[in-house]
């Protein structure tokens, strides 16, 4: 062979070896299973029981099934074998381009696995041996704490459990050293967290003590060693929990706090694939479910910068235009901004011209939107008038309150029987007022606080929380 043809082959041969495999291919051997189903599932943010279906195969006479992709798109993980029971299932790696033979006897699962031509699989396994003997010695431990006597006793026995939670961590550290890069590795790199160094620390003058350091380097270290590039993080029953200790935990729950966390997530996480659409999903929903008032700000804002600026790129135009659709109709309506305009005729009164909402004169208004057929009306409502009289009408109150159902015999009797007289009553019989799309009445009763500019300074709220936070706004004046 000459030269030239021999460079030739070589460099054939090296670019074949360099170019990744898609997919994988498994072959999975249970010699006392035949022709039943098996399923190949994965986590997907979370940890069990919520899992995902990826593929599935069936038992041969000889206790054989092969699973096998060529999918350019797939991404490894932690993936789990099912059985057709529903019940059995155990846990193994996979990368891809993966390629690999898998022999498991039932009855002695998790370790009665082993692996052909996947060394991180057997690495995997002898993580989780170690897992069970560490598991099984922190149980003994807690157990000692129901008969320590002292405090030294229970001290002792802190110290013992810190040892393990060291042996854990070295354990984890020793691997990510040996094998850099690794699947495996990444998953020990994720689940790390931040080690609070011991000690007193100061603030910058040297003298006073720093009561937030801890909490402060803890947070600004959280995310050092998990890599928010490798997708195949998601595959794993981590990010989901990781998510919620920095946002709900470490993160004040104000909005501004919460979109600037949300933003440094998204950046970091921005170019991939799963952790991306994952990580705004996660704030997106946590924003529109959460109980804190004026989280909805949050959800607008993510709406506006990310969904409507074209990143959700997984939603199709319906899945958009629900999300689009629901931020415009909160919008108008965020902590912070001026009150929508509504003009609407009063309720049982000699005055025919409409009462302007902006036109009322008061220190503090508060918009209270209800039915009077409603039972939950009939219960926050006297309520609402019992802490006005109390304490409200006091600091310069006003109730401008909208009878959402326009029946006037029932409207009178709603006012009558709960003493409403000292409020603003108003409807709107000729349903030509847009109270219902400006404040998003979608339930009754919706109520808001505003202040004499009106500018809306709480919403959502009942008759528990609109004192304090008129008390708070007054301090914050």
């Amino acid at each position: 062979m000459n030269r030239i043809l021999l460079i030739a082959v070589l460099l054939a041969g090296m670019a074949t070896g360099s170019l990744a495999r898609d997919g994988y291919r498994i072959t999975l051997k249970i010699p006392t299973l035949k022709d039943s189903t098996v399923y190949l599932v994965h986590y997907y943010g979370k940890s069990l029981p919520t899992i995902y279906k990826r593929d599935s195969a069936k038992f041969d006479k000889k206790g054989v099934a092969v699973f096998e992709s060529k999918d350019p798109d797939f991404i490894g993980g932690i993936y789990m074998f099912l059985l057709s029971d529903r019940k059995t299932y155990f846990e193994f790696l996979l990368n891809k381009g993966d390629e690999f033979t898998v022999t498991a006897d039932v009855a002695s699962l998790p370790q009665g696995v082993s692996y052909a031509g996947s060394p991180e699989n057997e690495q995997f396994k002898s993580y989780v041996a170690f897992l069970k003997g560490y598991g099984d010695r922190q149980q003994a431990v807690k157990k000692k704490f129901n008969t320590a006597k002292t405090a030294a006793d229970s001290m002792a026995i802190r110290k013992e459990s810190s040892v393990l939670n060291k042996e854990l961590t070295a354990y984890r550290r020793a691997h990510v050293a040996k094998h850099p890069g690794t699947l495996l590795s990444a998953i020990f790199n994720a689940l790390e967290v931040p080690q609070v160094p011991e000690g007193e620390h100061m603030l910058a003058d040297g003298v006073t003590k720093d009561t937030l350091f801890a909490y402060n380097y803890y947070k600004a270290h959280y995310w050092d060693k998990f890599d928010l590039h490798d997708d195949r993080l998601i595959h794993t029953p981590i990010y989901d929990a990781k998510l919620d200790e920095y946002m709900n935990r470490l993160t004040l729950p104000w909005p501004d706090s919460v979109i600037k966390e949300g933003n440094k997530l998204l950046a970091a996480t921005r170019g991939t694939k799963e952790l991306f659409k994952y990580t705004l999903w996660w704030l997106t929903r946590m924003a529109e479910n959460s109980k804190v008032m004026g989280m909805d700000e949050v959800f607008v804002y993510l709406v506006e910068n990310y969904y409507m600026k074209g990143d959700a790129t997984w939603l199709n135009a319906d899945e958009l235009s629900n999300y689009t659709d629901r931020a415009m109709k909160i919008a108008p309506n965020v902590i912070g901004n001026l009150a929508p305009e509504i003009k609407l005729p009063r309720f049982g009164s000699e005055i025919k011209q409409d009462q302007s909402l902006h036109d009322l004169k008061a220190k503090y208004t508060l918009i209270v939107f209800y039915a009077p057929t409603c039972g939950h009306c009939r219960e926050e409502i006297p309520a609402i008038d019992s802490v006005y009289r109390a304490v409200l009408k006091k600091k310069g109150m006003k109730i401008y309150a909208v009878d959402t159902e326009n029946d006037p015999t029932a409207a009178t009797d709603f006012i009558k029987r709960f003493k409403l007289e000292d409020w603003i009553s108003t409807w709107d019989p000729d349903h030509t007022g847009d109270w219902r799309a400006k404040y998003d009445v979608y339930a009754t009763p919706a109520i808001y606080l505003l202040d004499e500019k009106k500018i809306i300074k709480g919403k959502r709220l009942d008759h528990t929380n609109i004192a304090p936070l008129v008390e708070m706004l007054e301090k914050q004046k």
